[in-house]
């Protein structure tokens, strides 16, 4: 099948905006969107897509006449953009990974089936990045390293060479993991935090809050 089979977008929240936006700086047609809430309220378009109605829309289009756009945000403790793209695969449909054209990612990279590459982001040479990843804006993925499915790298978190990451798991904006530390399923790196060490599956670590003083700067 033609790679110019036109696209349809999954939900209208923050994430499919910026999915959007891939797809268009990238020059893919994108027919319409599926999104339950628009459709209930009987939204006729949405930042210049037609809404097509909810999931069941779908039901229109096979999954050889289509490619699907998965904008359902990756949100910690919310399986929804994980259980939909599943079923889906279990349908047949097809969800291609998405490079941002202002993105760099080495050509020995392997990138798996719906995986998003957003603008800025850089992988370097030699990583392996499971289905349905999100590598957020300014993020970076350094040499060797191998990521799961359904894992999330937060805008402008740093990921070092020779990490391993797997399934579920979530690196938070502007953390830095060191190399070769290997974080576990469904594992939690907080924002801004620095990783120094394994992390088990589950485990979380988070960065200390900072402290707001301004009410009283000359408290001691």
């Amino acid at each position: 099948m033609s790679e110019r089979r036109p696209h349809i977008l999954l939900g209208a929240g923050g994430h499919a905006k910026v999915v959007l936006a891939l797809a268009r700086t990238a020059g893919l047609l994108v027919h319409g969107l599926c999104d339950p809430a628009l459709a209930e309220r009987m939204v006729g378009s949405w930042h210049g897509l037609n809404v097509l109605g909810g999931d069941e829309a779908l039901h229109q289009w096979t999954p050889e006449k289509c490619l699907l756009l998965n904008g359902v945000g990756p949100a910690l403790h919310d399986e929804i953009r994980f259980q939909l793209y599943d079923s889906l695969r279990r349908r047949g449909y097809c969800f291609p990974p998405l490079i941002h054209p202002r993105a760099w990612v080495d050509e020995s990279v392997t990138l798996s089936e719906g995986v998003q590459i957003m603008a800025g982001a850089i992988i370097q040479p030699d990583c392996i990045v499971g289905e349905n990843t999100v590598i957020n804006t300014n993020a970076s993925v350094d040499h060797d390293c191998r990521l799961g499915a359904h894992v999330h790298i937060a805008p402008g978190a740093t990921v070092c060479g020779g990490v391993v990451i797997e399934d579920h798991a979530f690196v938070g904006s502007g953390a830095t993991v060191i190399q070769n530390i290997r974080i576990g399923k469904r594992a939690v790196v907080g924002a801004c935090t620095a990783l120094v060490r394994d992390l088990a599956a589950n485990g979380r670590v988070l960065a200390a809050p900072i402290r707001n003083n301004t009410q009283n700067p000359n408290r001691e």
